[in-house]
């Protein structure tokens, strides 16, 4: 069949990953405001925001040899249900967006684990009303993170899927560039396709493609526009019934496709057992560390803002203190009133403060006195390989040496993981220089920490990312889905 000569593609994306058991809604002003990620932008603007970086929209408006028009990118971290006046205007804005361009097919840079209070598959109802207003025959391609949770709505109503391969994402870009080709097939189409959900669950510490068995199921995928085939791990926080992974196919027959995806999941529930979270507690990850020689790393996972953690848990801080551990930093803890009060106060102040700890339900606040030994606006660009060139406003930031302890402590006022180690350096610290650093992350911090040390220890300490799953109190999951 001859391509379609095609004249306009629409550009868009709308990300977030919804943990259903994190505290508070995420907000409209989330979309708007930059943190870790840049905030809403709007047209032509998106060409200038993302060119270069490493972010799925940035590889297809630069892999894609059609006309592009761009319309709205929206992105906030992670956290609770999508609250539903933010969902219903950026959706709005993202149809209206469409509609008024009468493009000839849309690529849609989306994340697969958005749920609102109306909507747990709220990318499958975003897809809906596109078709609604644009019809079956039209042309749409999206991006999905590895985390997504896909379900057979969300997959029937794309044309094709594209999903990042690495656990750290460290291919954002390359995945949106993927978009671009399989959409360029489904154009010359047609594109035959299979999906099957896995009957198993396992937590995101577990799932990095670093380690097995996900780095060679991983491996093993076909990188052919005639025959593509991803995985979905999933994002286990989320009580939904289509919760978990999954595995998808696209090929020139019905029969190439599902022998494809019949192989991967074959694979996939032979290696159930494999998987392993890495877990120890947060004292024996401390007392392990201590004995190594440094620099080694000590992950929090539990509090990982980036799977919806508060990222004000004090629990592995006070395994710090309480073991005295020397040349010891941690960062980022999420605390505006402490960021406040140093910068207010100044380089070389001393003051009491209630450190963390905002949210009872997982750890108190740590009373200590502390040293103000720098402080910065927070806004800087990161240099590690997920975020290279981003530009990241993590607000007041501090930098605090806790009294009588050699623990110094890294606060900021706007939520983000400690995915790069700009994240230290823009407040003086060198992480290579320090024996013990603690980073408020599950994985991704493994593509630039992974630089300092292999030495890389997942502390649990409670948060609202459990990474034991038998904790999650799940009422909503299909039937028969194990974890």
């Amino acid at each position: 069949m001859k391509a379609k000569i095609m004249t306009k593609i629409a550009i868009s994306g709308f990300q977030h990953e919804t943990n259903t058991f994190a505290p508070g809604f995420t907000t409209f002003q989330q979309f708007k405001d930059r943190g870790g990620w840049p905030g809403l932008t709007r047209g032509d603007m998106i060409f200038e925001e993302f060119k270069g970086l490493n972010i799925p929209i940035s590889g297809f408006f630069e892999a894609c040899k059609h006309d592009i028009h761009p319309i709205v990118w929206a992105m906030a971290e992670p956290g609770g249900f999508v609250a539903e006046d933010a969902f219903e205007t950026i959706v709005q804005d993202i149809v209206k967006g469409v509609k008024s361009a009468a493009p000839d097919a849309l690529y849609l840079d989306l994340h697969g684990a958005m749920v609102t209070e109306s909507f747990d598959d709220a990318e499958a109802e975003i897809l809906r009303r596109l078709r609604t207003g644009m019809g079956n025959d039209f042309p749409i391609v999206i991006s999905l993170d590895l985390h997504a949770n896909i379900s057979p709505a969300l997959f029937d109503l794309a044309d094709a899927v594209a999903i990042y391969r690495t656990y750290p994402h460290v291919d954002f870009a390359k995945t949106g560039a993927r978009a671009a080709a399989l959409l360029e097939r489904v154009l010359t189409g047609p594109v035959f396709k299979a999906f099957r959900q896995i009957p198993f669950m396992m937590p995101i510490t577990a799932q990095s493609t670093h380690h097995e068995p996900a780095k060679s199921l991983y491996a093993a995928l076909p990188d052919d526009p005639l025959l593509s085939a991803d995985i979905a791990m999933g994002f286990p926080p989320a009580d939904i019934p289509d919760c978990g992974p999954a595995v998808l196919a696209y090929a020139e027959t019905q029969d190439l496709a599902d022998a494809e995806v019949d192989k991967v999941v074959r694979k996939f529930i032979a290696a159930e057992k494999e998987f392993d979270a890495r877990l120890m507690s947060a004292a024996a990850a401390v007392e392990k560390a201590t004995n190594l020689p440094g620099p080694v790393v000590i992950a929090d996972p539990q509090d990982n803002p980036g799977a919806g953690g508060t990222g004000d848990t004090t629990g592995i801080l006070r395994a710090l203190v309480d073991a005295n551990a020397q040349d010891a930093i941690l960062g980022l803890l999420l605390d505006p009133v402490a960021a406040a009060k140093a910068h207010e106060a100044g380089v070389g102040a001393r003051f009491s403060v209630s450190l963390g700890g905002r949210h009872r339900q997982y750890s108190e606040p740590l009373e200590c006195t502390v040293e103000v030994i720098a402080i910065t606006d927070g806004i800087f660009r990161c240099t590690g390989p997920m975020f290279d060139g981003n530009l990241v406003d993590l607000g007041k930031m501090a930098r605090l040496k806790i009294e009588k302890t050699d623990i110094e402590v890294v606060v900021n006022s706007n939520k983000c993981q400690n995915l790069d180690q700009e994240f230290f350096r823009n407040v003086g610290l060198e992480p290579k220089e320090h024996k013990i650093i603690c980073v408020k992350s599950a994985v991704h911090f493994m593509a630039d920490y992974q630089r300092v040390t292999d030495q890389i220890l997942f502390a649990v300490a409670k948060g609202a990312n459990p990474c034991d799953l038998s904790e999650i109190p799940y009422t909503r999951l299909r039937e028969g889905l194990r974890y």
